[in-house]
């Protein structure tokens, strides 16, 4: 009996790990979705997630303690209640954003930071609770039961769970539908923990009828859930590389895509300004390059009767959404193409007349990238010697703010490596206007000339673009600010800044407050304990790199974001299995497992510096899964020198998750927007000298 309610709880723990992870990677997809695609609220979320599930962690202490208090109807009691949370933790997140922010709008860092810190607590502090719970449950009944074992089923479950969802649930389901098939394996789980299958208890039916009806409602309230409060949902579909949806209010279309309004059926002057500023700058029109696009541009673009025009555009199903509601149109020089627009132009061997880039502000990694001095070099190389290249940021009103200022430099002074000749016209958006020879300012004279007729620009181009206006703009140009590259994506530390300074917020005392809570924990714990909090951050620093760095080299995350997490957690499981064998040998395990973290970290740093072009998915994949590995042997090592009681287990499991989530922090929010990806290497390399140097010369203190 005793091996049957041992096996039982397991079955419990594996099937929580694939709940959580699939829970884990929807509320990330969710809250890009909600957040306009913001790599920083991955860091948020996965901070908020492990610090609250390594303190649930810490609330079990009591319970192991006094083991008598844990209880098999209890941990099925939470563990119900953790299947049911689940998808009820996407709606109320999904409920509240426009609750308490306006729909579309850029939100702060701090609410952000609120905002994705109380939604989550509840399901992570229960999940982390129950990890622990459930060692102590098996040991009330047999004491010597292995502590590690319970660490390597949850994590045998993560894996499930993630190549689950990267796998099968991401292509099949809507996100209630994943998270109900995800759950329905824990809830049968559960029950059957209550008793023997042959005498199903009434409390154990009840329980589970109510959560499979929560699960069942959640899927139900789905798509209403999505509904603006004005207007109506025309469309809806979570497509491979983001959420779009198409908002319908009298005869208006709008577009979201990641939460961010994109396109609009009413949008004149932001298609003509996008075509006509730089096809009136060119005489020969044969072949543009369009990278995404606005509502209105094809039309204004066939007004010059181009040969051929290429629209890249990253994912299918949003071109297949512009063309069904209209917002973009079908000309006959039109050739849509399905590919990363970076990626294009790095392949192609097609030179253009006119390139133009129409993107967001580069706010996230993903965008940053089409403003580097690598993209821009891209572009000089396929552009036509008397050629025009485009795009824009977002304009000012009367003063522009340092943050502002410093963006537009930045951006100018990186640009300028390529084009000798840059026009920049200010506006409700500033456009950027580079070539090889020099750009003409009357835009409505030389349209005239053309024969093409506008609405907004013959109207209002002279009132509101003033040689006054255009050459004070150019004097804001800041020479000394730095260049934007992708090692060193400068844009991102402004825009960064500039989120903090949109809201009239400062990101020091966060800063100031992470660094005094990690020196306070630090101060309290053992060495081996340390150890563990150093391999949690490399762990999780590692992922976030990872993340940041594919952003970088490929473009999306919004589909591998669930492969990348996987690949982490499935090399902890063997690590684990193989650092079991060998913790007898603790303090040498971690020493040779610190030196090869150290040495695949200065590998990393020396291709990504050298050689990024070669890097494929399947390397930053086979990195990710290497650090893993080891990190994941350091854990038994450090388990057994800390010691194997259920005290200990607590303190080494929070040790691991605290780690973790202060490396989850530390490398997005500090170390990669003020000091670059190769420096955040770099510091997570120094990390491990601290943790080598430490078990290298233990002498039994803490350090």
């Amino acid at each position: 009996m005793k091996n049957k309610s041992e096996r039982a709880i397991t079955r419990v723990v594996i099937t929580t790990g694939i709940s959580s992870v699939v829970t884990q990677l929807l509320t990330i997809r969710e809250f890009l979705a909600l957040f306009s695609g913001n790599e920083f609220v991955i860091a948020l979320i996965l901070f908020s997630w492990l610090i609250l599930g390594g303190l649930g962690t810490l609330l079990a202490r009591p319970a192991g303690i006094h083991p008598s208090r844990a209880t098999l109807n209890r941990l099925a009691l939470l563990s119900f209640l953790l299947a049911a949370l689940s998808p009820v933790q996407i709606m109320v997140i999904r409920v509240l954003r426009d609750i308490f922010f306006i729909h579309g709008a850029s939100v702060g860092f701090y609410p952000t930071f609120a905002f994705t810190f109380c939604t989550i607590a509840p399901y992570c502090l229960i999940l982390g609770f129950v990890l622990p719970y459930s060692l102590f449950v098996i040991r009330a009944k047999n004491p010597d039961y292995p502590g590690i074992h319970i660490y390597m089923s949850d994590n045998l479950g993560d894996v499930a769970g993630g190549a689950l969802f990267s796998f099968a649930l991401v292509f099949l389901f809507t996100p209630m539908q994943a998270l109900a098939f995800a759950n329905l394996p824990l809830a049968v789980c559960t029950f059957l923990i209550f008793k023997p299958p042959s005498q199903p208890a009434t409390q154990g039916v009840l329980f589970t009828a109510a959560t499979l009806a929560v699960l069942v409602m959640c899927v139900y309230f789905e798509k209403p859930s999505l509904a603006p409060e004005e207007g109506g949902l025309a469309f809806y579909k979570e497509s491979r590389y983001g959420r779009i949806t198409v908002h319908k209010d009298r005869e208006q279309f709008t577009l979201f895509m990641e939460g961010r309004p994109v396109f609009s059926s009413i949008n004149i002057r932001t298609a003509e300004e996008a075509v006509h500023y730089p096809l009136s700058q060119i005489e020969k029109k044969d072949h543009i390059l369009m990278i995404s696009a606005r509502a209105g541009m094809m039309g204004e673009l066939a007004k010059h009767h181009p040969r051929t025009v290429d629209y890249v555009e990253l994912d299918p199903a949003l071109t297949s959404v512009l063309f069904e509601f209209n917002l973009i149109q079908k000309i006959p020089a039109l050739h849509v193409i399905h590919r990363d627009g970076r990626a294009f132009l790095s392949e192609t061997d097609k030179t253009f007349d006119a390139i133009l880039l129409n993107l967001p502000e580069p706010e996230t990694f993903q965008l940053n990238r089409f403003y580097t001095s690598h993209f821009f070099d891209l572009v000089s190389r396929r552009l036509s010697p008397d050629g025009i290249f485009c795009f824009s940021i977002q304009g000012y009103d009367n003063y522009l703010a340092e943050p502002q200022r410093r963006k537009l430099s930045s951006i100018h002074n990186t640009v300028s490596m390529f084009f000798p000749h840059i026009l920049m016209l200010p506006g409700e958006k500033i456009y950027f206007l580079c070539g090889n020879r020099p750009i003409e300012k009357n835009i409505p004279a030389r349209l005239k000339k053309m024969g093409i007729s506008t609405a907004y620009i013959s109207s209002y181009f002279y009132g509101n673009l003033t040689d006054r206006r255009i050459d004070y703009l150019s004097a804001l140009v800041d020479p000394e600010v730095p260049r934007n590259t992708d090692d060193s994506p400068r844009l991102m530390n402004i825009m960064f800044s500039q989120w903090f300074a949109k809201f009239t917020a400062s990101p020091k005392w966060f800063i100031i407050t992470l660094i005094v809570f990690t020196g306070m924990y630090l101060f309290r714990i053992t060495r081996e304990e340390f150890v563990l909090f150093s391999t949690g951050c490399m762990t999780m620093g590692s992922e976030i790199l990872v993340i940041f760095a594919f952003q970088v080299v490929f473009g999306y995350i919004y589909f591998q974001i669930g492969m990348i997490v996987t690949v982490f957690l499935a090399g902890l499981l063997p690590g684990a299995w193989l650092g079991e064998k060998l913790s007898r040998q603790g303090r040498n395990v971690l020493v040779l497992t610190d030196c090869m973290l150290i040495f695949l970290t200065v590998i990393f740093i020396l291709v990504f510096t050298f050689g990024k072009e070669m890097l494929t998915a399947s390397s930053f994949l086979l990195f990710g899964f290497s650090i893993s590995l080891l990190c994941g042997f350091q854990f038994p090592a450090a388990f057994h020198l800390r010691g194997a009681d259920n005290v200990a287990a607590v303190h080494t499991f929070s040790a691991d998750l605290i780690g973790a989530a202060i490396g989850t922090l530390i490398t997005s929010i500090v170390l990669i927007p003020y000091a670059g990806i190769l420096w955040t290497a770099s510091g997570l390399i120094f990390l491990k000298l601290i943790s080598l140097i430490i078990m290298v010369n233990d002498n039994g203190n803490k350090p």
